[in-house]
């Protein structure tokens, strides 16, 4: 394969942007549509408003800045382009780099602008279910990351792929994920998403070791799981003959 183009400063603002507005409309759809729960009852969480705000913010930064700089918006997704050589390892740094502090700002600016709202919900931090124990949790945030992975390296690695759809697919991907997920772990899939009101809200619960396993270890794991097996199961294979495998972004 070539090697994988430089990325210059655009890609970085690119990368702090998405990442700040995919973290910003997910912490404030959470903070609106949970209602923690009063005196012993069950909250109220509304997972199809919170689903459907996945997809459409997600769908609208790939369309507007994947050919800035491949609309990663997500460090596990950066990790899964690292292993399969679609970035180079000093600019997936810089993009982990920008993809945290992009979180964090959005954290930042939700618990500005609806502090008393979003102060029982910790400002969306993502929260693992007492049902599961802490390899389920790892699991969960593994198989969410890694359905999402596979969705970007098939329609936007794929040389072969209808590029077209990218946007749709990869925020109906993470839209799912989000329906089935969300009520077991947050559905973070992405070390940023978790990172950023966690720290706003100090909510790296139940401690920040079992927070890495779950939202860092979880999220890599199955997004280069998914990256390396696409790649060598239906990328490769039909490119032998063919020079090389066109970097994405």
């Amino acid at each position: 394969m070539p090697e994988p183009p430089d990325r210059g400063p655009a890609a970085f603002v690119a990368e702090f942007f998405g990442t700040f507005a995919l973290v910003f409309f997910i912490t404030m759809v959470v903070s609106l549509y949970v209602t923690p729960p009063v005196n012993g009852q069950q909250p109220f969480i509304d997972f199809s408003v919170i689903g459907l705000v996945h997809v459409f913010v997600l769908f609208m930064l790939v369309q507007t800045l994947a050919v800035v700089s491949g609309a990663h918006f997500n460090p596990a997704i950066t990790a899964g382009m690292l292993a399969i050589r679609q970035i180079k390892p000093v600019d997936a740094v810089i993009y982990w780099l920008c993809q945290l502090a992009g979180g964090v700002a959005a954290a930042l600016l939700t618990k500005g602008l609806i502090q008393d709202e979003g102060r029982g919900v910790h400002y969306g931090a993502t929260i693992v279910s007492s049902h599961l124990n802490t390899f389920g949790g790892i699991c969960c945030e593994a198989i969410g990351a890694f359905f999402l992975m596979w969705a970007i390296v098939g329609v936007a690695v794929n040389p072969t792929a209808f590029k077209g759809w990218a946007g749709l697919v990869i925020g109906g991907t993470l839209g799912l994920g989000v329906l089935i997920m969300a009520p077991l772990t947050g559905a973070g899939f992405n070390p940023a998403r978790s990172f950023g009101p966690a720290v706003v809200a100090h909510a790296f619960a139940p401690n920040a070791g079992k927070w890495l396993l779950f939202y860092v270890l979880g999220p890599v794991v199955g997004a280069v799981l998914a990256a390396v097996s696409y790649l060598y199961m239906f990328i490769l294979p039909g490119k032998r003959g063919v020079e090389g495998l066109e970097p994405v972004g």
